[in-house]
């Protein structure tokens, strides 16, 4: 029998003992649960919002600056490379787990020392001298792991999880990212509204002071009275300076986040009552949440990364195998360089098996083990963290539906205050100081009025995030299709 049907034969023999140690992942368990602490009227419990969740603000404008941010957001791109380099990454590992096949060629000026072969070159009256010759030399390789104990498998399941890890988080960054821009419109409005209130409230004292002089000029006011009416209207032109100073700083974090300078954002002219307030905002159900909360699913991702690794480390505490064959075709000449009289190979089988490390592999695998549970606690931790964000923005909903209603019907007391005061002054029968005092409750009232819906309408955003899925651009389907995900 030829000697490579030897080798062939162990090789057979030997892939029915093959196995992979070490744990298998399952998806972690949660306890049941079939709703949320604060289940807001305002949220209708499902399978959550659609990807595009922005869309149901009705803002084609909302909806052009989302898109932009997403193509051109620079940590967008930084986490876009990052996750195909997590692609390779598992290619990279999969080609490990193939015959290895490599070629070689050398060209050598050789002059052979015939002593270290035990031979005289000054016998025979000194006619024999080292020879010194070219010598040409090609060949190849091939290599291949058996891996009888699953440590190359375990770490192309790493890979892959690693990988699927990385897309998690990639979406997360885009949910993240979609969900700032949103943040920010949306301040840009309630920012723009807060100063028409204030310049509207402006107005109103401008017309105390109207009103203080004409009383004055007609013989039936007093100058402490002009001077207080002008003292409240000098105090309210002094916040509208302070709103525009917000208004720019977000108008440049919103350049920022579409990755352009703010010389190159154009106008931004919104207001609140342009967006469509989404009722009921579809939610979750805690069971849904888990499998398309991107931060969820990479916790699990990286559990089951962990989880391979332990295979890993148990694997490299048993043998391995490799089978390989070299033939290599060597002349003194180059045209002599493929005459079967050149040829040589080589057909081998290897065992490699850890004797005495000094403890550092089951060192290794117990920081894996250990790793590994750290893992599912991080896991645990995550879901955990998810449903208390998204009770606390469901009790958030409900409260901003009671402080808007409470809201509304304190501007419309604090307007009709207003108007009576001030007739009241018109004709004599009350002082400025109860017109200005009237005028302060309705300014508050009005501008409270405007960070309430503007809070309403921000928690929604944010409860939207809190319970959308991931992200769908060609990354992240390229990452969905690859081998293993």
């Amino acid at each position: 029998m030829h000697r490579p049907s030897v080798l062939a034969l162990m090789a057979l023999a030997l892939l029915p003992a093959a196995c992979t140690v070490g744990p298998d992942f399952s998806r972690p368990s949660i306890s049941e649960t079939s709703g949320y602490a604060n289940t807001s009227n305002k949220a209708a419990l499902a399978e959550g919002p659609e990807l595009r969740w922005w869309q149901a603000f009705g803002s084609a404008e909302l909806n052009a600056l989302v898109d932009r941010a997403l193509a051109g957001n620079r940590s967008l791109e930084a986490s876009n490379a990052t996750l195909e380099r997590a692609r390779q990454r598992v290619i990279a590992v999969a080609g490990a787990r193939l015959p290895q096949v490599d070629g070689n060629a050398r060209i050598e000026h050789e002059k052979v020392n015939l002593s270290a072969y035990g031979l005289d070159p000054g016998a025979l009256g000194g006619t024999i001298r080292n020879p010194e010759f070219e010598l040409y030399t090609v060949g190849a390789g091939v290599s291949y792991d058996l891996d009888l104990f699953g440590r190359n498998r375990r770490a192309l399941e790493q890979a892959h999880a690693e990988a699927k890890a990385q897309l998690r988080q990639t979406e997360a960054a885009h949910l993240t990212i979609a969900g700032r821009v949103v943040n920010q419109v949306l301040t840009i409005a309630a920012l723009r509204d807060r100063i028409a209130a204030e310049q509207a409230l402006l107005e109103e004292s401008r017309r105390n002071v109207t009103l203080t002089e004409a009383r004055r000029r007609g013989g039936e006011g007093t100058l402490v009275e002009v001077l207080s009416a002008e003292g409240q209207f000098a105090a309210d032109q002094g916040n509208i300076p302070q709103l525009q100073q917000q208004l720019a700083a977000a108008r440049d974090m919103l350049a920022v986040l579409l990755g352009i300078s703010p010389a190159e954002l154009g106008p931004t002219d919104f207001s609140l009552a342009q967006f469509a307030l989404p009722a009921p905002v579809p939610v979750a159900l805690p069971s849904a949440l888990v499998h398309k909360r991107p931060d969820i699913l990479q916790a699990e991702a990286q559990l089951h990364a962990a989880t391979a690794a332990v295979g890993v480390a148990t694997a490299n505490l048993y043998p391995d195998v490799t089978l390989g064959a070299t033939l290599t075709q060597s002349a003194t000449s180059p045209g002599a360089i493929f005459n079967s009289g050149s040829r040589g190979f080589d057909i081998f089988a290897g065992l490699t098996a850890p004797i005495f490390h000094g403890g550092t592999l089951k060192a290794e695998k117990r920081g894996a083990e250990a790793n590994a549970r750290a893992a599912a606690a991080t896991y645990q931790q995550t879901v955990l963290e998810a449903f208390g964000q998204v009770s606390d923005l469901l009790a958030a909903l409900d409260a901003d539906s009671r402080s808007l209603a409470n809201q509304e019907q304190a501007v419309a007391i604090a307007s009709r205050s207003l108007q009576l005061s001030r007739r009241s002054f018109q004709v004599g029968n009350s002082g400025i100081l109860q017109v200005l005092e009237a005028s302060r409750t309705h300014q508050r009232t009005q501008v409270a009025l405007v960070e309430a819906r503007a809070r309403r309408y921000l928690n929604v955003a944010r409860l939207y995030v809190a319970t959308a899925g991931g992200w769908t651009g060609p990354a992240a389907v390229a990452a969905a299709n690859a081998p293993g995900s």
